[in-house]
């Protein structure tokens, strides 16, 4: 029998190895729609072009069974368009833009979780008296509309730190902004977010354990089939690890999981993978929902096949070949798993990075042990894209173990293994 053709915006060596690891995947082949590096490290994103290309390797290529991607944009808004033109299986585009587009998702989820999400309020990070007219008592966070890993979100403490943020913003929003909202005019989505002047939204500061849940949507049921913990940095909004699975009570994740098939039946989202991050706040026992991806977390897959034998793509590969997805067996290597983000909270110009040798000696004293570097001798950390607006994300550390306590101390090994040596700036970071 023939193989299944499945096409992938965004594909990458560390995922392609993990895709090709599934039981599935014995059937089936797997293709660059776009590779990682021709949507992600580019000075722009010419839509159209983009869009072309995915069609033109398809038709050349002559079959496909199957369009996904676990990147956010313009990877998961490229997948229903594919999606569309071939007659695949997959969410509809209005659906993914409900999700995307942070202001119409808070509209969609006030109609069915509103003490479940915070106020919220769109502006014109252009217009000088955007700061009174929030009327927004501080602390509160400002973001793009849309935009990914925390791009341009700032905390505003007051109408200082709200002015310098909109200067970095007013320098760079036109770099998602602009092909989201070309996207959206081109295919006809409502005008009155098509055509919205208003490309950041503010939202009241919502605190408390933040986690990160995983499912999917095949034939309207909507599935949470696992809870991600993302730990933070000491006294900073940075994260410092993914851990799975969660330590929240069953209680606390059967709550989440039911205001998540409230949002996301309310959205539409259909034959999609999605996860949906949330914060819980002990102090009111309540939980509030952060924002919706339809996608998988790539950065969870690793710590997935750690726990549970095989990584979440074997969701996302089965929803796109129009199949239930199956149940998630723990018959991993361990209890538990993170995902380390080794950061540094400078700018700077990175003169060293680890070797592979010495990646191979960690290795080989920490089973499983994964490490995926994000730069490279020379890179200046101001010049990475998709950094949060307080740190810059030098490498991810895969670990599993019996305990907390064990992953912790392999990741201190690890780091003690690791040379980065830097020549830092002076800060530049808006705090």
């Amino acid at each position: 029998m023939k193989n299944k053709q499945v096409f992938i915006v965004g594909l990458d060596d560390f995922n392609l190895t993990k895709l090709q690891r599934l039981p599935e995947a014995q059937n089936v082949d797997f293709h660059a729609a776009l590779h990682l590096s021709e949507i992600r490290s580019v000075e722009q994103f010419d839509m159209e072009k983009l869009i072309n290309l995915c069609f033109e390797r398809i038709d050349a290529h002559g079959q496909i069974d199957g369009i996904a991607s676990y990147y956010d944009f313009p990877g998961t808004a490229l997948v229903p368009i594919i999606a569309e033109k071939y007659n695949l299986p997959g969410a509809s585009l209005e659906s993914v833009f409900k999700c995307e587009n942070k202001y119409w998702s808070r509209l969609e989820q006030s109609k069915v979780i509103q003490e479940h999400i915070p106020a919220f309020k769109a502006f014109d990070p252009f217009n000088e008296n955007a700061y009174d007219e929030l009327a927004m008592i501080p602390p509160f966070w400002t973001k793009p509309i849309k935009s990914f890993r925390s791009f341009l979100a700032y905390k505003i403490n007051g109408s200082q730190v709200f002015e310098s943020a909109m200067e970095e913003v007013r320098k760079h929003i036109d770099f998602m902004s602009e092909p989201f909202n070309y996207l959206m005019e081109r295919y006809n989505m409502p005008e009155e977010f098509a055509g919205m002047k208003e490309t950041c939204i503010a939202e009241s500061s919502i605190t408390g354990h933040q986690v990160t849940v995983e499912g999917y949507v095949h034939n309207e049921r909507v599935v949470v089939y696992g809870i991600v913990d993302s730990v933070r940095e000491e006294d900073r909004s940075s994260f410092s690890r993914y851990e799975y699975p969660s330590i929240l009570p069953q209680e606390i994740q059967f709550r989440m999981a039911d205001v998540t098939r409230r949002a996301i039946s309310q959205i539409g989202l259909d034959n999609s993978a999605f996860n949906v991050e949330y914060f819980y706040n002990p102090m009111a026992d309540e939980v509030y929902l952060l924002e919706i991806n339809p996608r998988i977390s790539q950065a969870h897959t690793d710590i997935f096949e750690k726990v549970h034998g095989l990584s979440h793509h074997s969701i996302m590969l089965n929803l796109a070949l129009g199949n239930k997805p199956k149940t998630l067996e723990y018959h991993g290597e361990f209890n538990k798993a993170s995902n380390f983000m080794l950061r540094t909270f400078q700018n700077g110009v990175v003169r060293k990075v680890p070797t592979q040798d010495e990646i191979k000696i960690l290795k080989r004293f920490i089973p499983g042990l994964e490490i995926k570097l994000h730069v490279t001798e020379n890179t200046r950390l101001s010049d990475m894209q998709g950094q949060d607006s307080y740190s810059y994300e030098l490498a991810n550390i895969f670990i599993g173990g019996r305990d907390q306590r064990e992953m912790v101390e392999k990741y201190n090994q690890c780091v003690d293994g690791l040379t980065f040596k830097i020549d830092y700036e002076e800060e530049d970071m808006i705090s």
